[in-house]
Order: structure tokens, then C-alpha cells, then sequence
């Protein structure tokens, strides 16, 4: 029974799919070839499905395939499979931010027209800009509470970045397997002691999204490299203690993403606690 549900499941997406590339092409394109110059009808139906048919699509694939798993990854804000969730780190904000600055780490600006701006600039042009803004991925339904970066090099196409969100401690390590923690959207007061969950991923240049094919940075596939990059920054400057490894949710599905995970947290403490809080 359980073969033939997947089998079942497995031919809904092969549909949905098929259904999507008929809607696009046969659909969308034909109508717009008829009004319009083909350049443009073109470049209308790309955008018509890199960003609203193929997300919606996969979404509903994911939905089909995956209803009763717990996400080990963030999403963007399409819906779709975004970057693995690969560090924790328990401390305050101040402790986050100090540990950080001392690794040589900056913050991001936030995104907006202006800094969108700037970093299409930076990026056409490879012009230096430390504090680029990060695009929004989601986790516990919202968006990332603070993140950091740090330069590969002087070019904006280059560099290591994660993003955290912040979450009660009063639901423990143990319960990091369970779909109440991760399903939960309480957000936690900025100044108390919490787990940041973050996803740290380094950018190496341009590319296109799989399965939408939407105008984004290229990443590294190896995630795995990237926490362990982060904790061997963080641990060289004494601002965190030792790391454990945790498994935290379900691997990410096959073809979803490009990532290479072995579907590990590394969960270590801040250091320097902050003896005034109340």
C-alpha cells in the first residue's frame, strides 16, 4: 500500500508538471505571440512562468509529496525550497551580533528599492558592497530576523552569508525533531536568550533557480562546508563553545534544491553571557 501511494503521488506531480509546461507554451505563449512582437512574448511568458505558474506548481508538488514531513529548510517567498537550515547558535542578540563583528562579519542592509538598487549595481559592475541586503527567506512564517555576510574578495558575486531567526528556548533540543517547533510562529523578545536557527550558504556568482528559473545568486551546493566554515570562524575568535551535531527534520526532497546536506545542526553556545540581564 504504502508503494502504491507513492506511486500515486509520484504520478500527480508527473501530471501537474506536464500541466504547467502545456500552460506555458500552448497557453500563455500562444496568446501572447498573437497580441504581441515575439520578443516581447517571449520575455512575457518567461516571466509568467518563472514566477507565477512553475512556483505554484512546485508548491502543489511539494504539497502532494511531502504533507505529513517537518521542513529542515527554509522557503522563499514563492512557496519553494530555499536554503538548509545547518546552524543554531544559543545566546542574545548582542551576543550574536558581537561574535560575528569579531570574526570579521558585517550585517546587511535592510532590502528596499535603494539597497536593491545598489547591489544590481555592485553586482553588474563588481563593485564592493559589505553590507549588501539579503533576500527574504521564511522559516516559523516569517521572514529572517537579522543575518550576516562576509566578502569573498572585493566582488559582490562572492561571499558567505547566513541568515537566523530566533526561537523560545523554552522548547528544547529535544523537541527540534518534533513539527510543534518548527510549525510554531511565536517569535521570541529580541533581548532574551534564545537558539538562533540559521541558514549559512555561500553566494559564487549569477544563475537561474531550478524548476522556476527566476533571476537569482548562484550558491555553493556544499552546505555542509558552509557551517563548517561558520563554527571554525566563530570558534578561532573564542565567541562560541563547543559544537554538536543534531539532525533536525526530514532531508531535503531530491531535485528540489542543488544542495549537498547531510541534514546536520551545528548547535553550539555563545560565548561571553551577558550577567545584566534581568
Amino acid at each position: 500500500m504504502r508503494h502504491l501511494i507513492r506511486l500515486m503521488q509520484r504520478t500527480a506531480v508527473l501530471a501537474l508538471g506536464a500541466f504547467a509546461v502545456w500552460l506555458i507554451v500552448f497557453v500563455i505563449f500562444r496568446v501572447a505571440h498573437q497580441r504581441l512582437p515575439w520578443i516581447i512574448a517571449l520575455s512575457a511568458t518567461y516571466l509568467a512562468g518563472a514566477y507565477l505558474v512553475l512556483p505554484y506548481a512546485v508548491r502543489m508538488g511539494l504539497k502532494i509529496l511531502h504533507r505529513k514531513h517537518v521542513p529542515r529548510y527554509t522557503m522563499t517567498g514563492d512557496g519553494l525550497p530555499g536554503d538548509p537550515v545547518n546552524v543554531a547558535l544559543v545566546g542574545d542578540l548582542t551576543q550574536l551580533r558581537a561574535a560575528f563583528a569579531a570574526a570579521g562579519w558585517t550585517g546587511a542592509d535592510p532590502l528596499g528599492f535603494k539597497s536593491s538598487w545598489l547591489m544590481v549595481w555592485a553586482f553588474l559592475f563588481n563593485k564592493p558592497y559589505p553590507t549588501a541586503p539579503f533576500s527574504s527567506l521564511y522559516l516559523f512564517g516569517r521572514s529572517q530576523d537579522i543575518g550576516f555576510q562576509q566578502a569573498i574578495g572585493d566582488s559582490p558575486r562572492q561571499r558567505h552569508h547566513v541568515r537566523f531567526w530566533a526561537k523560545s528556548l523554552a522548547e528544547t533540543q529535544a523537541q527540534v525533531t518534533s513539527p510543534r517547533f518548527w510549525l510554531n510562529k511565536d517569535r521570541p523578545d529580541e533581548n532574551a536568550r534564545v537558539i538562533w536557527l540559521g541558514a549559512g550558504t555561500r553566494d559564487t556568482g549569477f544563475s537561474l533557480t531550478r524548476l522556476t528559473f527566476q533571476i537569482t545568486h548562484a550558491t555553493d551546493s556544499d552546505t555542509n562546508q558552509e557551517r563548517s566554515f561558520i563554527i571554525e570562524a566563530l570558534t578561532a575568535h573564542g565567541m562560541i563553545g563547543d559544537a554538536m551535531l543534531y539532525k533536525a527534520g526530514h532531508h531535503l526532497p531530491a531535485n528540489v534544491n542543488h544542495y549537498i546536506t547531510d541534514g546536520d545542526v551545528a548547535v553550539a553556545e555563545l560565548a561571553g553571557l551577558n550577567t545584566d540581564r534581568k
